[in-house]
């Protein structure tokens, strides 16, 4: 377990460390002088010249490098080049959005997945198993800013249930804001509950036609006693990764929805970020995104570990 652990602490930290050289130099490579956006095209070369010394632009490339890495691993974000104001406090703002948002999704994206994909599996062939693929068929098809779209006309539209778009804050109380993310929520996890479903169904028939599930059946325990006891923590090895890998996409992927529902979050602000050039800003959410996925990704190989005794004893 040890060496397992110690392999994955050293890919970590590579695929962690070749992330800010891509995005840094991804983000060098972009047309246009931030200095120069700021002040308008009608500003002196000297007021341009002054802006960039202030903001360090003037600096060599590895300089400027070193010191975002430097800056990120003290917590030091920068200074927004459009709001005057540290990276991180902005990033602390819209996260108290997107985090929630991103999690009720998993849950609900799991609580729906799961017993679908499980229950699919369960009458493979059957007319069940058609229908309940057809839907998530349909589920995996509908893009999510559609479905977004069709929910705020049905309930926030034409029903009057809960607000079209906004976000009050979680000081106006905690009730307010669950309904406010309420149909973002929804938006986000449907899709995303009928890839899981599939792939749990997928995993869980696999695993049924193994030889120790033959095996176990032949010892004469009932269906539900080797689906639950035997095939169904193995088949949870593809449906974890899926898992952390969607809950890192739910995080990722809320600039469509947070437009869609004009909500604060990390997802409306990389895009106001985008379009108004604050590097800045763009950098940073950016590497938080991309960080996110990585160690998601780590917390997966060690949750592989856990539930597959073979991959602890696999040592030099």
């Amino acid at each position: 377990m040890a060496w397992f652990l110690a392999k994955r602490l050293v890919s970590f930290a590579v695929t962690l460390a070749l992330a800010t050289i891509v995005i840094f130099a991804m983000l060098e490579i972009v047309p246009g002088d931030p200095a120069r956006l700021m002040l308008g095209i009608n500003a002196t070369q000297d007021a341009v010249d002054a802006l960039r010394q202030q903001m360090g632009l003037d600096l060599p490339p590895v300089t400027r490098y070193f010191a975002w890495v430097g800056g990120m691993l003290g917590g030091d974000f920068g200074r927004s080049y459009t709001y005057s104001v540290p990276v991180a406090e902005l990033i602390g703002e819209r996260l108290w959005v997107s985090l929630p948002l991103a999690v009720i999704a998993l849950v609900l994206s799991t609580v729906i997945a799961l017993p679908v994909g499980i229950a699919a599996a369960s009458r493979r062939g059957t007319a069940a198993d058609t229908a309940i693929m057809a839907s998530t068929q349909l589920g995996v098809a509908i893009p999510n800013f559609w479905f977004a779209i069709l929910l705020v006309y049905v309930f926030a539209v034409t029903l009057r249930l809960v607000p079209a778009g906004g976000f009050p804050g979680w000081d106006k109380g905690l009730l307010d804001g669950l309904v406010a993310l309420a149909l973002p929520a929804i938006a986000l996890a449907l899709p995303q509950a009928a890839i899981l479903s599939r792939v749990t169904r997928s995993a869980l028939v696999e695993t049924l036609g193994e030889d120790y599930v033959r095996t176990a059946r032949a010892k004469g325990l009932n269906r539900n006693a080797v689906l639950w006891r035997h095939a169904l923590r193995n088949a949870m090895i593809p449906v974890v990764t899926i898992m952390g890998l969607q809950f890192a996409f739910l995080l990722a992927g809320t600039i469509i929805i947070e437009n869609v529902f004009y909500l604060p979050g990390l997802g409306r602000l990389v895009f106001q970020a985008i379009t108004q050039n604050d590097l800045p800003v763009v950098q940073n959410v950016v590497m938080l995104l991309v960080a996110t996925v990585i160690v998601i990704n780590f917390l997966v190989d060690i949750a592989y570990a856990l539930i597959d005794p073979r991959l602890r004893k696999r040592e030099p």
